[in-house]
């Protein structure tokens, strides 16, 4: 495999990330309001109408605190990046700063198939990203300065791979069976929980 030329420390480009997570969480937020001057029957209806906002914004602060975290892994004692990597990060970054969107069609019009199909897609992007920068850190040993990854890979791998799997599933078993499909997610949960203990063991 060639070895391209680096382009510097990560830390600028770990920085970006950082920002770019912080200010989509943030996005999450700005759909989840209750008007002013309702009376208090109209005040209690206007709570309820949040709950499917609320939801969406859970899910999505998981899925992106998710990413935020497994992307600082993927550059834990990583020393140089070339232009692959800041390319495939820039992309990742993205795809992250889009999360906002599907999750606002999540919460308006979670009964479409098209908006939990529209969510799926663009998390199983984002997760495929990330497991292709994983593979490239991994892959070009002299990023590290020849250093041995800090992770294991293989689990890391599983991690990401799970969450990609998960919600490309989520696409054709909406079609299928309608947006139901979304309980489909909570498998992710055990899955998740499995693979840190057995990173932590």
């Amino acid at each position: 495999m060639r070895k391209p030329t680096p382009e510097g420390g990560p830390e600028r480009l770990v920085t970006l990330a950082d920002g770019v997570f912080a200010i989509a969480i943030t996005l999450l937020v700005l759909d989840i309001s209750v008007p002013q001057g309702l009376n208090p029957e109209q005040y209690h209806q206007a709570l309820s109408d949040t709950l499917p906002n609320l939801g969406a914004y859970g899910i999505s602060l998981a899925v992106l605190a998710g990413f935020w975290r497994e992307h600082r892994a993927i550059f834990r004692g990583v020393q140089q990046v070339d232009g692959d990597v800041i390319a495939l990060t820039v992309l990742g970054l993205g795809l992250a700063a889009l999360v906002p969107f599907p999750t606002a069609l999540v919460s308006e019009y979670g009964d479409e198939r098209v908006s939990v199909v529209i969510y799926s897609a663009v998390v199983a992007s984002l997760g495929a990203v990330h497991l292709a920068l994983a593979a490239l850190v991994a892959r070009r040993p002299w990023l590290r300065g020849g250093a041995a990854p800090v992770r294991d890979e293989v689990l890391s791998t599983a991690d990401l791979g799970a969450t990609v799997v998960v919600f490309l599933v989520t696409i054709p078993l909406t079609l299928l069976i309608g947006t139901a499909a979304m309980w489909w997610w909570l498998v992710l949960v055990p899955v998740k929980w499995w693979l840190g203990r057995r990173e932590n063991a």
